[in-house]
């Protein structure tokens, strides 16, 4: 999917910036074209003959070379780009981007650049929680720019946490998926124009004290790849989440952020009657604390019992009411029995179709950036997805919802 693409890489002053020289072979690797902009800092970090070596290109750090005058146009490198990735950012260089600030060459290519434009942070993790940095990244995600999240793992400062830029291989994978959606898109641009969603995703919290809750590993990935996918399909999507840290910026996506079963349950029932499609991907806990306490609870003796009431069966109150116009698709994740017990959940809930993810398969299920999906319909009709990227997952999803429940 790189091939032939156009790729402008900026990087800033970071120890990370040494991962820059495997990132231009990756992408060189994929057919891609590399020019690379560096903040001045960013030569203490990576000697810029290193990836004037592996880009094929010159080394773009100042407005004009100094021997000869020849300009660096920062508008003609943000029109020659197909895409700008930078990589590592600093929370300086991303704090300048978030309020307009152009004092170097990467900055100023990145206000006059009209192609997408991907950020992968590197930073200790205190400078990643930091509110300051974390209303920036709101900033630059309201903007229109794909931030490609840090991992979380052993830092330059000696901590452990979030805030080590992504590996090469991610970053160049996160490109791939987004052309693929890209000429995914083109094809199902109008598809769900003038249709009305409602999608869950993520955890809910149950609470036990005001500081501990009965939870599960759910991280929302797969529910916000699907509002992403069906709003550039030109859906109305509502989007019910729980606590997740997933970032969505989508005209079409209206953001409703709850944290219990029973905030989603109320959120769901007042968003359902309207929808055309809901598609039920949250991991909603099953039973809540019957009488949370007030303060926090105190360790007394080696034994503690916590009584659980259920909670509200939200995908089955929705299949007693809905109607005929009205598809309810459900997920379902399994140990054992996958096919049986996804079998009975869509029969048992009125569903249309389930999906099925079994965390017996390696790299699906919670927390992960990868699915495998079997979807399930009435008549046990299968369609079984490979292990791929969630947002490409989400495609699969879209495309077999359209061709079974929306196609003329």
């Amino acid at each position: 999917m790189l091939k032939g693409k156009n790729i402008l890489l900026g990087v800033t002053g970071s120890i990370a910036a040494y991962k820059a020289a495997m990132l231009i072979r990756l992408l060189i690797k994929e057919g891609a074209a590399v020019k690379v902009l560096m903040t001045p800092l960013a030569k203490e970090f990576i000697s810029p003959l290193t990836l004037a070596t592996l880009s094929k290109n010159p080394i773009l750090v100042d407005f004009f070379n100094p021997e000869n005058g020849d300009w660096n146009s920062h508008v003609d490198l943000g029109l020659w780009a197909d895409a700008y990735v930078i990589a590592p950012a600093t929370a300086n260089t991303m704090g300048k981007m978030a309020n307009g600030i152009a004092d170097n060459l990467l900055l100023t290519t990145w206000l006059s650049a009209r192609c997408p434009v991907f950020i992968a942070p590197a930073m200790d993790l205190d400078m990643f929680l930091h509110r300051a940095n974390q209303k920036n990244l709101q900033l630059l995600t309201d903007f229109g720019c794909h931030i490609i999240a840090p991992s979380s793992g052993e830092l330059a400062s000696g901590l452990e946490g979030k805030g080590r830029m992504q590996e090469p291989e991610f970053i160049v994978n996160e490109l791939k998926s987004f052309f693929q959606s890209k000429q995914n898109s083109a094809g199902i641009q109008h598809k769900f124009t003038g249709k009305n969603l409602l999608i869950t995703a993520g955890p809910t919290f149950e609470p036990i004290d005001p500081v501990r809750f009965i939870g599960n590993y759910s991280s929302g990935k797969m529910g916000y790849a699907l509002a992403q996918a069906f709003a550039d399909a030109g859906a109305q999507v509502s989007l019910i989440s729980g606590p997740s840290t997933e970032i969505v910026a989508h005209e079409n996506i209206h953001l409703i952020r709850v944290t219990t079963a029973g905030e989603m349950y109320d959120a769901v029932k007042r968003a359902f009657p309207t929808c055309d499609l809901a598609i039920l991907n949250a991991a909603v806990a099953d039973f809540t604390p019957v009488a949370p306490l007030a303060s926090k609870l105190k360790r007394k003796g080696d034994n503690l019992t916590i009584e659980l009431k259920p909670t509200q069966d939200i995908a089955a109150e929705l299949g007693r009411h809905k109607r005929t116009s009205q598809i309810i698709i459900g997920f379902a994740l399994e140990t054992d029995n996958e096919i049986h017990n996804a079998q009975k959940k869509l029969i048992a809930k009125n569903l249309d179709a389930i999906i099925l993810n079994s965390l017996n398969d390696p790299g699906a299920g919670f927390n992960t950036d990868t699915n495998k999906i079997s979807i399930i319909d009435k008549n046990n009709n299968i369609f079984n997805s490979e292990l791929k990227e969630k947002k490409m997952v989400a495609m699969d999803i879209l495309d077999y919802t359209h061709k079974h429940f929306f196609q003329p």
